[in-house]
Order: structure tokens, then sequence, then C-alpha cells
């Protein structure tokens, strides 16, 4: 059997569809699954030994009309890549129109997808399944695995990182051992937590602090350098990070920019615990089973939160307890959901794994 899964982004959506590659290709052991994914997440699942092949496309520069004879170009490789190849099942998991349009491109005798998926994705579908609204993402990818005959059980993250990549991580963090990951960053800028906050918090934090993300996010990690290093003396032991010197000191280390998704992984699956906002890097601690403290504002955690945290006591979720909250709004004039999250709270939250 070939089966062609389509969730090409974000990277905590992918993450989520995670579940639904082991249940079907623990249930059909000899089944070929190819994955449409995006350029800039191919690092999530490359070398996955569950996935057959990886079908790539730039889904970003979609976005720029600059790029709009690439962009044709980029759709018409992909359609005779897609064309090329016959499946038995395609399943599109991401229920956008772009996907729809991927789902339509597909030589198949059976296309599924959700119900209710949006801008007109499920016009393109043969098989149409209803997941409940209010379920998490994990267990409505799920849902359309039992539908294909796939067995369910619990959850499982088949995340792949291989020894090279622990070792080339290892090496970004020199002699330290023990340490937290920071992801003070979030697509949407009302999932975030004020950067004073995260300074005030790792000020309390007695073990090296590693902060992470893309280029784009170095300058939040600034600020929280800024704010957290008193005096000149600190400031230039953090940012050279001689790592002979660094053991039993308050520390922190800035590798915004410096990892791909690979090395993230790796880095996070070596980490005491994760604080993070609902960002990438939250559920791929989630699915690696690290102790991650969660910050929400405008989203649902019963939707999108990491996953099990209702019932794993490592896995936890901070509100604040504003009647707006979740309103699921890019832009915002107060935040007051994310700022009156207390930097008292989450310190709380990761005592324990100090």
């Amino acid at each position: 059997m070939k089966i062609l899964v389509i969730k090409p982004s974000s990277l905590g959506d992918v993450i989520h569809a995670l579940p639904f590659l082991k249940a079907v290709k623990d249930t059909f052991p000899k089944a070929q699954i190819d994955w449409v994914i995006s350029k800039n997440l191919k690092g999530i699942l490359e070398d996955n030994p569950l996935i057959n092949e990886l079908i790539i496309f730039n889904k970003d520069a979609w976005k720029n009309i600059k790029n709009i004879h690439k962009t044709f170009s980029d759709i018409s490789s992909l359609r005779k890549t897609l064309k090329s190849k016959s499946y038995d099942i395609v399943v599109d998991l991401q229920g956008l129109l772009r996907s729809g349009l991927i789902t339509y491109s597909a030589k198949t005798n059976l296309k599924i997808g959700f119900a209710n998926a949006r801008e007109g994705s499920r016009y393109f579908y043969d098989k149409k399944i209803s997941a409940n609204k209010s379920h998490h993402a994990v267990d409505k990818c799920l849902e359309i695995a039992r539908e294909i005959g796939a067995k369910v059980g619990k959850a499982d993250f088949p995340l792949h990182i291989s020894q090279a990549v622990k070792d080339k991580t290892k090496k970004l963090l020199g002699d330290i051992d023990e340490y937290i990951v920071i992801v003070p960053s979030a697509r949407w800028l009302t999932k975030r937590w004020p950067s004073e906050n995260f300074a005030s918090l790792m000020k309390k934090i007695s073990i090296p602090c590693v902060i992470t993300g893309s280029k784009g996010d170095k300058e939040i990690a600034q600020e929280i350098i800024e704010d957290r290093i008193q005096s000149a003396e600190q400031r230039t032991q953090t940012t050279k990070i001689k790592n002979s010197n660094l053991k039993g000191k308050n520390i922190i280390i800035d590798l915004c920019g410096k990892t791909d998704l690979k090395e993230l992984t790796a880095l996070i699956a070596g980490a005491k615990a994760v604080v993070s906002n609902d960002s990438g890097p939250l559920h791929i601690a989630a699915a690696l089973d690290i102790p991650a403290i969660a910050l929400f504002g405008p989203t649902d955690p019963l939707k999108t939160g990491p996953y099990g945290w209702q019932t794993n006591r490592n896995l936890k979720v901070i509100k604040a307890d504003v009647p707006c909250s979740p309103c699921r709004r890019k832009k915002c004039g107060e935040f007051i959901c994310m700022k009156n999250i207390s930097v008292e709270s989450v310190y709380e939250a990761i005592r324990e794994y100090l």
C-alpha cells in the first residue's frame, strides 16, 4: 500500500501529525508512506525510518508576489512529481486551500480529509471525516488514521535524532550538562510572553539557560540578555561563552539562528525542562516527554496545547484568568492574557526541575 500524507506546516502541526504516521505504519508495516513537507521544515522529518520519501516544496515563497514566476514553476514541478506517482490513499491533514490543491493534483482513487477543512479544501476530497472541533489536533489526525484501518492506541511521536546530530549539539553547549531551554518567540506577537518577564524568570534560575529560536529571534534574545546581565563582566562572560569556565555559574547561551531543526530537537531532548510560548519547540518537548512549561494566551491549550498536559504532570500550562482568552487573534492592543502571566507562577512551575 502506498500512502501520501499532506501536512506541509507549521512545525507544531507537523509534530501533531506524527502519531498518525506511527499508528498507520504499525498497522501496515509494509506500507510506503510519502510526506509533502515545506522546505523550511524538512529537517524535522529527514531520515525518519517510517517515511519512504519526502516531497519538498517552498511554501513560504508562494506568499511573495515577487516570486510569482518561480512560484508557478514550483507548483508545476510539484504537480509533475505527484502525477508521476500513484497512491492508494492520499490524506490531507492540513485542511487549507493550498493542501487541497495538492491533494487534487495527486494520482489516487481515494482522497481523504476533514469534513470541516477550511478555505474550500474539503471539496477536493472523496471521503470527508468528521472530527470533533473541541478535540486536540493530535486526536483529530488519529481519527483519520482509524478511518483508513489503523489501530490507534496511545499517541506515539516518532522523532528521529541521529548520534551525529547529538554530537554536534553537544559541541554547541561545550561543558554544560544541565540546562533549561527558553523559547521566547512565537509566530504571532500575541502569543509572546514579554521579554522582560523571561529575563526576570532567568534571574531566578540557578542553572544555565539556553535561548533558542531563528535568526529573526536574535533581537528578542538580546533584549532578554541585556535585561538579565547586570555587569560588564557578566555580559562579556555570556557573549564569549568560555565553556571551560561555565560550570556552576548562572549563565545564558544564545543559540538563536545557530541550530537547524535536527539540532533543536537534540537540544530539547537533553534539557532538564523547557519554558515556551505556544510554538513549535514546545510541541517537540512534549513529543520527547521533556518537562515543559507552556505559556498560553490567545490560543486554546485544549486544542493546541502540549499533548497530554491534562494528565502528564511534567507538562504544565499556565494561563492568565482573563475573560477574552482564548480569542485566536493575531493582533491586540493590550496583550493582557500574556502580560498577566506572572513570573512567580512560571518559576514555581519550573522549580522542581532545577
